[in-house]
């Protein structure tokens, strides 16, 4: 954005956001899966620019990832430079943590950088929400969620709006403070009736949607089994196949992700490396270019890993929203 300046000079500026800043504009989660799903049949359309993410990993199970994009329909370009570090849990640190910077698609300046912390924890619930839209049972009454951190409260969140039928959850952690806490704040935010399990296995059979939800790891040791998820049931596996042993994946009748490319790109880095073959990404079916859930009896899964047209769907409205509510700090470029 620019300003004649009193000497007349055109002076450039940017709006910065803090995540403070980010939260505080109010964007409902409705908003947030509404803009996603919109983002993905742009997407199945073959209407986005959007390079495989590239990264660094400095510690193990850590990255650091660059994830451009450009949707022309929704005039949002930029960046996002975002961390996933597990080593942080221990010190009181999120998980998650990095900024995204908005561009004008029309020069090229950036117009904003903001945190990215609270837009990446809604955005990937949102994308396993449109996931369950297509894939899941439309009257699904009851969830299982493993892990209940930032992803396992978006990933709830998130569900209700596509599953209006939710009644019941069952909640699993290793920390079981960290569940009861999770449980009792949930219920009241949502209310819904949660229930905290002892085991994965509980919070996974005869559920109808199940979320996985805990740290990435690339050399994991998975506990969830065949048999587990029911006929019929959903499985949003946010943690890739960190839970899931290849048995298990080997069940589902439609096995999905976000993006194939980016699939095939983690797969030559080493991930992926005992997953079913791909039924499809998430553009094509929301964009009716394949279909999703066909029959009542089917397992599926959406393995989805987390792109930048997610966040570029998201940060525009962001921007837009702070601006009229006179959030943020202009700085000079």
């Amino acid at each position: 954005m620019g300003k004649l300046s009193a000497s007349g000079v055109i002076a450039m500026e940017l709006l910065y956001l803090s995540r403070a800043d980010v939260v505080s504009v109010g964007m409902t989660m409705t908003e947030v899966v509404k803009a996603v799903e919109e983002a993905f049949r742009e997407k199945g359309a073959g209407r986005v620019e959007m390079p495989p993410k590239p990264g660094i990993h400095p510690a193990e199970d850590a990255f650091i990832h660059a994830m451009p994009a450009w949707i022309p329909s929704l005039k949002a370009a930029g960046i996002k430079w975002v961390s996933g570090f597990p080593q942080n849990l221990a010190k009181g640190l999120p998980y998650i943590s990095g900024l995204l910077i908005l561009n004008d698609p029309e020069t090229g300046f950036p117009v904003s950088v903001m945190d990215c912390t609270w837009i990446t924890g809604v955005r990937t619930g949102a994308a396993s929400a449109v996931s369950a839209k297509y894939l899941a049972s439309p009257d699904s009454e009851t969830i299982g969620i493993i892990a209940c951190g930032v992803q396992g409260r978006t990933n709830l969140e998130a569900m209700t709006v596509v599953c209006p039928c939710l009644k019941a959850v069952k909640c699993y952690d290793i920390d079981c403070e960290r569940a009861a806490v999770y449980a009792d704040e949930m219920a009241a935010e949502l209310g819904l009736e949660l229930q905290v399990v002892d085991s994965a296995e509980q919070a996974v059979r005869d559920m109808d949607i199940v979320v996985t939800s805990g740290p990435i790891l690339k050399h994991p040791n998975p506990t969830i089994e065949a048999g587990w998820l029911k006929p019929g049931g959903f499985a949003s596996a946010v943690d890739f196949d960190s839970y899931w042993l290849p048995a298990a994946m080997a069940e589902m009748d439609k096995f999905t992700s976000d993006d194939i490319a980016q699939f095939s790109y983690y797969q030559e880095t080493g991930y992926f490396q005992h997953t079913p073959p791909l039924y499809g990404d998430l553009g094509e079916i929301v964009a009716d270019l394949k279909p999703g859930r066909q029959s009542p009896d089917e397992r599926n899964m959406a393995m989805n890993l987390g792109l930048a047209i997610d966040d570029m769907a998201v940060a525009p409205i962001i921007y837009r929203q702070a601006k009229a509510k006179g959030i943020g700090t202009w700085l000079e470029l």
